[in-house]
C-alpha cells in the first residue's frame, strides 16, 4: 500500500493539488479535507494533478466528485491533470470524462 500524499501549490489560475499514492476508502477523506481547506474565489480553477496517483477506487472517484462540488459551490472551475490510464478508463466508463475537464499535465491545466 502506497500512502496518500497531497501537496498544494499555487498557479496563476488557482490552487493545484498534486496527489500521489493510493486514493481509496481509507485515504479519500484526506483529499476531501484538503479540498475543503482551500478557499476558492469565483473564476479560479482548482487543478487536481493525478500524475503520482497509483490507485483509485470508487471512494477515490467520490472524493474527486466532492472536490468538483466544492469548486462549483465557490463559482470556480476544476480540472484533472495527468490522469493515470487505469483511472481515465474508469472515468470514461462512468461518463465522468464528460464532467471533468481532463488535461495531459498540470501545466496545460493551469493555462488561462
Amino acid at each position: 500500500m502506497s500512502p496518500l500524499t497531497i501537496t498544494t501549490r499555487d498557479a496563476a489560475t488557482g490552487p493545484v493539488l498534486e496527489i500521489s499514492g493510493e486514493l481509496d476508502h481509507t485515504t479519500a477523506p484526506e483529499l476531501r479535507e484538503a479540498c475543503t481547506a482551500i478557499t476558492l474565489r469565483p473564476g479560479q480553477r482548482l487543478v487536481l494533478d493525478l500524475a503520482g496517483m497509483t490507485f483509485c477506487d470508487s471512494s477515490g472517484i467520490t472524493a474527486l466528485i466532492a472536490a468538483r462540488n466544492h469548486a462549483l459551490a465557490a463559482q470556480a472551475d476544476i480540472a484533472l491533470a495527468a490522469v493515470p490510464p487505469h483511472t481515465l478508463r474508469v472515468l470514461r466508463i462512468v461518463g465522468l470524462d464528460q464532467v471533468f475537464p481532463i488535461h495531459p499535465d498540470s501545466h496545460t491545466a493551469t493555462q488561462s
